[in-house]
């Protein structure tokens, strides 16, 4: 595959011509390069172009070269298309040569989308290193598990030492944290040598409050008709939103071309303005699948609170027309709640019928498919989904949203009894959905995972602040002394703590925990897998005393049936047709509460 040719940023030329830098800066005349490292202090004017381009073609610039752009005013910035920034978001950038590494994974084709089982981790916290190599040691574990795909969060450079990396500012440069950039290719490439996909999170909606300078020059890359909670909106359908456009959608292919992943997730789709004929993430789509996409499968996955089924569409060949999944964030929360009995909050809309809704999740995807919404006063929320096949939807127990979002970061297995989460693992992991974890998910880690961030003083104390104010919201923190009690993100404790302790797999509860999740995934790959591809719409669920029953048709002719008792008493045992895969908590005559049975019924035995 040919290096990605960036057309923004710094550009290395062919043949030692040198490097051309390039920028977008239209609320201003006069725009210098600042050279450091070498030529520390050399400022070369740069060439005014139409439409607010500027320019510079310098001969003695090469690889390693740091470099920024120097305002009229005096202000120094770094590149907004950065491949790299190794002194952090207010340093200067570097210049990177894409054909640097030396890829050993020609023979890779990549994987059908129906094969992922996704693992979602944090590089700073998956390792007590926190690095890209400490991360690839760890891999033959996933592979063994019987993960197929791993989605790192956000890797866009970030303030600070530490971060989530939702607040990233440099959309190009991988956060400096973690590794060089021939460092993550050298992970990506290790992962594809295992037959892993790896996938990245990427966030198109908004830039962190700390280290994004486009409004100093470039006011036009923001549209203030839309507001958002993070300020004025990204240009996607304004005046001049072609360039903002092209500079997202240049972020995407750089991500698949350059670095060599499988596909992105989108993050908060529903926090995107853009009235568009087309929406971004659907024009982001058609060029992952025009470009990269032509060579080896590349997959976009969405998180979209509005449950808008039309971007997960399918053509007549079954072929997405636009995203090939989203994140299931409903049968996350009707799970929960039978989980936990938590019915606060969003969880309101899902605490009337959880077993029924977790049916209609399991069966059609989205609970609400236009469904007015409690929570929400009423309002209608989603689209029909029940026309989309089963993989088009992500669906999860725990990622790093519902576990750290809580005040104190606990995991689903430290606020619901064992024997109703084996129960809810089985539906999850067992079907037609693509299903994902979260590190650590999977032996029942006791880390916790909190929200932590590594802010400059003044923005550290309003977020500290603004965090202890939301959760005061809720009963439990209605004194001082409670909010007093909860983490205070921006200090290192606060990160530290949640990395997970591996060392717990080797001891029970953790040692069962993780037989089961490999066990299933087994049986998954076994069963389920083969005959996903064919799966041309959802299935079909109905419940009756807390007896939830659902019935798939697969591909090949081939029908998936699950049973699951999450009432209080036993149920009469269900007569699933075909071949059972999988009991647990099952009799001859009865299916015990938090009961499971899956079947099989047309295939070769």
């Amino acid at each position: 595959m040919p290096n990605f040719s960036m057309p923004f940023g710094a550009e290395l030329l062919d043949d030692g011509g040198g490097v051309r830098f390039r920028l977008w800066a239209p609320d201003v005349q006069a725009l210098r390069l600042q050279l450091e490292g070498a030529g520390r202090g050399r400022l070369l004017p740069m060439h005014a172009l139409d439409e607010g381009w500027h320019e510079i073609t310098v001969q003695e610039a090469g690889a390693g070269t740091r470099y920024r752009f120097m305002l009229p005013d005096g202000m120094s910035v770094p590149d907004p298309a950065s491949r790299f920034n190794p002194e952090d978001v207010h340093g200067p950038s570097e210049v990177v040569d894409p054909g640097g590494y030396r890829w050993n994974d020609s023979g890779w084709r990549g994987r059908p989308w129906h094969e992922a089982v996704l693992y979602e981790l944090h590089v700073g916290t998956f390792t007590e290193a926190g690095t890209y190599a400490a991360a690839m040691a760890r891999l033959p574990e996933l592979v063994a598990l019987g993960i197929t795909a791993v989605e790192l969060m956000p890797l866009a450079d970030f303030p600070g030492t530490r971060g989530w990396g939702y607040d990233g500012v440099l959309p190009f440069a991988p956060d400096a944290r973690y590794g060089r950039p021939e460092e993550l290719k050298r992970f990506v490439d290790e992962a594809h040598r295992l037959g892993l996909m790896v996938f990245l999170d990427v966030v198109y909606n908004h830039f962190g409050p700390e280290g994004n300078y486009l409004h100093a020059y470039c006011k036009a890359f923001f549209n203030a008709a839309h507001q958002t909670p993070w300020g004025a909106a990204i240009n996607f359908d304004g005046a001049h939103s072609g360039n903002v456009r092209q500079f997202f959608i240049a972020n995407a292919l750089y991500w698949i071309e350059e670095y060599h992943f499988d596909g992105l997730r989108l993050d908060a789709v529903h926090a995107i303005a853009d009235d568009s004929p087309t929406h971004i993430a659907v024009d982001i789509a058609r060029a992952l699948r025009a470009g990269p996409g032509r060579f080896r499968p590349v997959h976009v996955v969405l998180e979209n609170d509005a449950n808008a089924a039309r971007l997960l569409a399918r053509g007549e060949d079954g072929t997405p027309g636009g995203a090939v999944a989203q994140w299931n964030d409903d049968f996350h929360h009707a799970a929960h709640v039978l989980a936990t009995g938590q019915r606060d909050g969003y969880y309101a809309d899902y605490a009337t019928d959880p077993v029924n809704t977790l049916g209609r999740c399991l069966a059609e995807g989205f609970a609400y498919q236009g469904d007015p919404s409690p929570f929400r006063e009423g309002e209608p929320r989603g689209e029909p989904s029940a026309q989309l096949p089963s993989p088009a939807f992500v669906s999860f127990l725990q990622n790093h949203d519902q576990i750290g979002n809580r005040a104190f970061g606990e995991r689903l297995s430290d606020l619901a009894p064992a024997a109703r989460l084996d129960a809810l693992y089985a539906c999850l992991l067992l079907s037609p959905h693509v299903p994902m974890l979260f590190m650590g998910e999977e032996l029942a880690a006791t880390a916790p995972f909190l929200y932590f961030c590594d802010f400059g003083p003044e923005l550290a104390a309003a977020v500290s602040k603004g965090r202890r104010e939301e959760f005061g919201r809720f009963d439990a923190f209605q004194s001082e002394a409670a909010r007093a009690g909860i983490p205070d993100p921006n200090a290192e404790a606060t990160f530290t703590v949640c990395r997970p302790n591996w060392a717990e797999r080797e001891i029970e509860p953790h040692s069962r925990r993780l037989a089961l999740i490999q066990h299933l995934l087994e049986l998954r790959r076994q069963w389920i897998t083969p005959r996903l591809a064919g799966m041309a719409a959802g299935g079909k669920h109905r419940v009756e005393g807390g007896l939830l029953q659902v019935v798939w048709w697969l591909g090949e002719g081939a029908t998936l049936r699950l049973a699951a008792n999450f009432g209080e008493a036993p149920q009469p045992r269900p007569p699933l047709a075909g071949h059972i895969v999988f009991e647990l908590h099952a009799e001859d005559a009865q299916l015990l509460p938090d009961g499971v049975i899956v079947s099989v019924e047309g295939v070769d035995v």
